[in-house]
């Protein structure tokens, strides 16, 4: 697709066609768009062939080939592992006897965290991939196009673009410049502040907690954070979205941005929490345990990781989707951001209103959750 000024537009078979420096370039420094994860998923084969998830990035090049801009996207068969739920969409379609799938994802595949989908610093470039991928919905019988979990600075391009925005919520603990997790409890409320140290003990008692990134992490470790993952797939998803040699990939690519946390019952690991590490904060991904004790889970996804964050200095911790029961952990209800494409003008109406009617209902919710935070109040 050419943009009549010596710049092109094509799709790519995969991340891992493309020179690695130029497209972190354009990345910016978030782990979960970087060259390094998205080939670990390529290669691994939680994305590609019989995932529901085939590659398809968008480039944007000049006449020289240099990569200019790019679109992280995927060809996806299925709903699953977006964590921006439009099943019923897909369910109206198909009743007025359209085909929702194929639909296009730009996206970090299973991941529900914010960071940039337009891979461009340049507004120009932006609204070229833009246009790129409705050009690849028209004409390539995709029914629509959806970008997920768009960090606010992206969100005049989708805008400007006149593609549909939806809101939800999700919970992030802000670092207030905390000098360790006691300052912190400091700001909370005296009765809220004593759950959490009780929560801590109990957690603690007859575990030993590591650390491990970098050169640390080591095969036995991954087998045994496979095992804890795996049971919690098998409950939440029936099938676990990564593969085994995923882990091992994103352990050896990624290095210091991983962070993985283990708790040990003498040698035995029993649970683990697996944390990615950004410019400027801390991302919770994947949890699970073999043994059943009281607020593990509290201690290795959110308390863990708020010690980690204020050690390293970073501004927040995004614990994932969902999860009310971590506002009264200090984490707050903050918007998260999705903007949508819809190739069927009357579709695109329909869904336009409901959205709009969401939007007012998450934006009701957030302002009544905002009022149950912990902390002190005044």
């Amino acid at each position: 697709m050419s943009e009549g000024t010596g710049l092109t537009v094509r799709v790519a078979s995969a991340v891992g066609t493309l020179d690695a420096a130029a497209w972190d370039a354009l990345a910016g420094g978030n782990p979960f768009m970087s060259h390094a994860f998205l080939t670990a998923l390529e290669d691994s084969g939680s994305v590609g062939e019989g995932t529901g998830w085939q590659p398809l990035p968008l480039v944007l090049e000049d006449a020289d080939g240099r990569l200019l801009g790019a679109l992280p996207a995927y060809g996806k068969s299925h709903s699953q592992g977006e964590y921006v739920f439009d099943h019923g969409w897909a369910d109206a379609w198909h009743r007025a006897g359209g085909d929702y799938y194929p639909k296009l994802q730009i996206a970090a595949p299973f991941t529900p965290a914010t960071g940039p989908r337009v891979l461009a610093s340049d507004p120009h470039h932006a609204a070229a991939l833009l246009r790129a991928a409705e050009a690849l919905c028209q004409g390539s019988n995709l029914s629509s196009a959806h970008a997920t979990f768009v960090e606010r600075s992206q969100h005049p391009w989708f805008e400007a673009a006149g593609w549909l925005k939806r809101e939800d919520i999700q919970f992030h603990w802000p670092n207030r410049g905390y000098a360790n997790f006691d300052d912190f409890l400091a700001t909370l409320a005296s009765r809220k502040r004593k759950d959490l140290r009780k929560e801590r003990a109990v957690a603690q008692q007859g575990v030993t907690i590591r650390h491990l990134s970098g050169t640390d992490l080591k095969p036995h470790h991954w087998d045994a954070f496979w095992q804890f993952y795996q049971d919690t797939g098998a409950r939440k998803w029936g099938t676990p979205y990564l593969t085994r040699a995923a882990f091992d990939l994103i352990g050896e690519r990624l290095g210091g941005q991983v962070l993985l946390v283990l708790g040990y019952q003498g040698d035995t690991p029993i649970a683990g929490a697996l944390n990615l590490v950004g410019p400027d904060a801390l991302y919770g991904r994947y949890w699970g345990c073999l043994v059943d004790k009281p607020f593990l889970h509290f201690e290795l996804c959110y308390y863990q990781a708020i010690d980690a964050a204020i050690e390293r200095g970073l501004s927040r911790v995004e614990a994932g989707a969902q999860g009310g029961h971590k506002l009264a952990r200090g984490y707050e209800p903050v918007a998260t951001t999705s903007f949508h494409y819809i190739a069927d003008p009357a579709f695109r109406e329909a869904v336009a209103d409901f959205l709009d009617s969401e939007r007012r209902g998450v934006a009701a919710d957030r302002l009544v959750l905002s009022r149950r935070t912990p902390y002190r109040k005044g």
